[in-house]
C-alpha cells in the first residue's frame, strides 16, 4: 500500500474529480478572505478542500482516513479489508482489546 500521504493526495484528487462544483469553487475564492486569515492562496484553498473533505466523510458517518480508504480501493472488499486493518491498529495503538474497541466505535461482530 502507498504512503498516507500520498494516498490523501490521490484521495483528494479522485473527490475533487467526483465535485466538479468544489473545484470551480475552490478556483474562485475571494483572495481577500485568504489574506485577512493570513494565509496564501495555496494555504486557504487547501484548507476549503480539507474541510470539503471532512464534510463528505461525516455526512457518511465515516471518519476522513475511512473516505480516503474508499476513494482509493479498488474493489468493496478491498476498502472492509483495509479499513479493518486500520481499525485494528488503532485499537492496538490505543491499548484497548478488540471488543472494547468494537463497542466504543459501533463496529458490529468485530467488523467494520
Amino acid at each position: 500500500m502507498s504512503e498516507p500521504g500520498e494516498n490523501h493526495r490521490l484521495a483528494l484528487d479522485i473527490f475533487l474529480s467526483q465535485h466538479p462544483e468544489l473545484r470551480t469553487e475552490l478556483d474562485t475564492l475571494n483572495p481577500l478572505a485568504a489574506q485577512a486569515k493570513r494565509e496564501t492562496m495555496a494555504q486557504y484553498r487547501a484548507e476549503r478542500l480539507h474541510e470539503a473533505f471532512e464534510a463528505q466523510a461525516e455526512s457518511q458517518n465515516l471518519f476522513a482516513w475511512e473516505l480516503t480508504l474508499q476513494l482509493i480501493s479498488q474493489s468493496p472488499q478491498e476498502f472492509e479489508a483495509n479499513r479493518l486493518e486500520v481499525h485494528k491498529e488503532v485499537a492496538q495503538m490505543a491499548g484497548l482489546a478488540w471488543d472494547e474497541y468494537c463497542q466504543l466505535h459501533g463496529l458490529a461482530d468485530g467488523s467494520p
